[in-house]
């Protein structure tokens, strides 16, 4: 097993340094393109962001590994708002202005809300996958109408400023996007087999490990984002950076999840996991309108994110516990 906790660590460590590279050389691409800062910051660093879940959601599903996938949407998720959040805003308190995140947020709630739907029934079909995939393909077509429509948002202005200060060629640009992408497919394969490995050896569904350390490891490039750019004063940028890729996971990493291998959803998914992550998203939706006074996330409200995510992360501690101890027995 020391093989494979070390395929892990590598993994983990390559996946998060190559999504860094393929996100860059993808915005510098768009803007050699002509794209708007706007635009890049809501499609292209939104999807980017979310390339490590998308990725390691193909491989999972394809090679069996279904509640993998899963796992590390639902996770990656949580971890986002709790634990990326929890640590910006404890960090620098993150005042939200921009009208385009306050539309995202009611947006990101009825996604999840349609997630929950399909998932009720205990399955993720093929059927059911389509339709998330198709909700995502609308999702984008109207963040590419509200990065058109959008050039006056404070959320374009931070986003220019991130962009003005990346001098990249073209050339240098498409290759870190190719060979970006190709070291976050090597590096899922390392992860995802050593993940499956671990979670065999200890008789602990591959679920837990997805939810717990893949989810942590892929949510990386979000965290590191989000404190940089709360750091420099672009607030929105930090925030918008998570509901764009809580978005993109839950859309498309378990769309595509479902339409390569149609899975069971476990109870504690019903239970434990889809209540977390709605919480969540309801409280972000809460602290980022105000509903009266500013939008802000406080250092309080930061310290309540990650005692949340430390109470759910013991949940879960205790699950893997309990599955190990049946193992053996």
């Amino acid at each position: 097993m020391l093989i494979a906790i070390a395929a892990v660590v590598v993994g983990l460590v390559i996946l998060v340094w190559s999504a860094d590279r393929f996100v860059d050389g993808a915005a510098a691409t768009a803007k050699h393109l002509g794209m708007s800062s706007l635009l890049i910051g809501m499609v292209i660093v939104g999807f980017g962001t979310s390339a490590p879940e998308i990725v390691v959601s193909v491989l999972a599903s394809s090679q069996g590994n279904p509640g993998l996938a899963l796992g590390n949407a639902l996770g990656s998720n949580i971890t986002n708002i709790a634990l990326i959040l929890g640590v910006t805003a404890v960090i620098s308190p993150i005042v939200v202005q921009s009208n385009i995140i306050r539309k995202e947020l009611p947006l990101l709630i009825a996604i999840s809300a349609l997630t929950v739907l399909l998932l009720v029934d205990g399955e993720i079909t093929r059927n059911d996958g389509i339709v998330l995939l198709v909700v995502f393909l609308a999702v984008m077509g109207w963040s590419i109408y509200t990065g058109m429509k959008g050039g006056d948002d404070i959320l374009a202005g931070e986003m220019e400023q991130e962009l003005s200060q990346e001098h990249m060629s073209l050339k240098l640009a498409l290759f870190w996007l190719i060979f970006g992408l190709l070291l976050l497919v090597a590096s899922s394969r390392l992860l995802v087999w050593g993940a499956v490995d671990i979670a065999t050896s200890l008789g602990i569904s591959d679920l837990i490990i997805g939810l717990t350390i893949v989810a942590i490891g892929t949510s990386l490039p979000e965290l590191a984002s989000s404190i940089a750019a709360t750091r420099k004063g672009e607030h929105d940028l930090a925030i918008g950076n998570v509901i764009g890729s809580n978005m993109f996971n839950t859309l498309t990493v378990i769309g595509i999840a479902g339409v390569i291998h149609p899975l069971g959803v476990d109870t504690d998914v019903l239970y434990r996991d889809l209540p977390v992550m709605g919480v969540l998203t309801l409280l972000l939706l809460v602290f980022s309108h105000g509903f009266g006074k500013q939008g802000r996330i406080s250092r309080k409200e930061g310290v309540a994110l990650l005692l949340a995510y430390s109470g759910y992360t013991l949940w879960l501690v205790q699950s893997a516990m309990q599955q190990a101890i049946h193992h053996t027995v």
